[in-house]
């Protein structure tokens, strides 16, 4: 598939999580233009329980796959109702879903997951299935959990803190609210900034104004450029002392889309997202976007 029609990716499980981000995955993949994959991993049966191999194994999958291919035949009639035009291929893989997912995403524009509910069980290290990918897959991915905002008005919330991944953050928040006619907000706190607060020992003392400021000139610097490329989308600053998670998280209320950056850099630290994307991939009450460290 040439490099411009790559396409976005729908992981599916069963759940009705995973069936809302198919159908926001349609809607996304029919706003870009792109084809659209439905995915479903096929875990080999009592494979984590039992060393051997099962007698009937083969028939077994067979059947597992003829059910699942009816499950991804009726999303895709779902999905042709949203856009009768989309291109939509199917694909039933074999293996751990996480592996595969991760690395099916080095060939596609966008995963999109479904997210569990605020408060749900997570494994053993405290983390989602869905978080597993965010923090190796090379593709930027979505977590749709509970419902985008249909005003007109919701906006695409973008985490920035004037990193190298919060400035692919931007790029894909600006290009996002441009497509969608949404207005963006930026949101910046000064609770983790790019500054270090030993450099202004001498002026514990100073007005809290100064930090505000230096808070607004990072997030006006960061933000510059991509505002003159997307002259039409309206944006607004929002700034403050709060942790950063607590500030996206108040903000993501009622959006289209929160976007954050994995902040992840290395073979160590790709091991875990940031605390920032940690807190709001779980948390956010909209869907929400994690961009890979490069």
């Amino acid at each position: 598939m040439a490099e411009g029609r790559l396409p976005v990716l729908a992981g599916f499980d069963g759940s009705e999580a995973s069936r809302e981000a198919v159908r926001w995955a349609a809607r996304e993949a029919s706003s870009r233009k792109r084809p659209l994959t439905l995915v479903h991993v096929l875990a080999r049966p009592f494979q984590h329980s039992l060393p051997m191999r099962i007698p009937d194994e083969q028939d077994v999958m067979e059947k597992l796959s003829s059910a699942v291919l009816r499950e991804l035949e009726a999303l895709e009639d779902e999905c042709r109702k949203i856009d009768p035009d989309l291109e939509i291929s199917k694909d039933m893989p074999i293996g751990d879903a996480a592996e595969v997912l991760v690395e099916l995403a080095g060939d596609v524009e966008l995963v999109v997951l479904g997210g569990p509910l605020v408060g749900s069980r997570t494994d053993r290290l405290g983390v989602t299935a869905a978080e597993v990918v965010a923090r190796r897959a090379a593709a930027p991915i979505v977590v749709v959990r509970g419902e985008a905002g249909a005003k007109a008005d919701a906006p695409v919330v973008v985490g920035v803190d004037g990193s190298t991944v919060s400035e692919r953050a931007i790029a894909f928040a600006y290009e996002t609210a441009g497509r969608l006619g949404r207005p963006l907000v930026g949101v910046h706190s000064w609770g983790e900034t790019a500054f270090n607060p030993f450099d202004i020992v001498d002026e514990w003392d100073a007005d809290r104004s100064e930090f505000r400021d230096r808070a607004r000139e990072v997030l006006s610097e960061s933000m510059v450029g991509w505002a003159e490329q997307y002259p039409d989308v309206p944006v607004r600053h929002v700034v403050g002392p709060e942790q950063p998670a607590q500030m996206l998280l108040g903000e993501s209320d009622g959006a289209t889309l929160l976007v954050v950056g994995s902040h992840g850099r290395g073979a160590v630290r790709r091991a875990f997202l940031g605390s920032v994307s940690h807190a709001v991939l779980n948390q956010a009450p909209c869907p929400v976007a994690v961009l890979p460290a490069e």
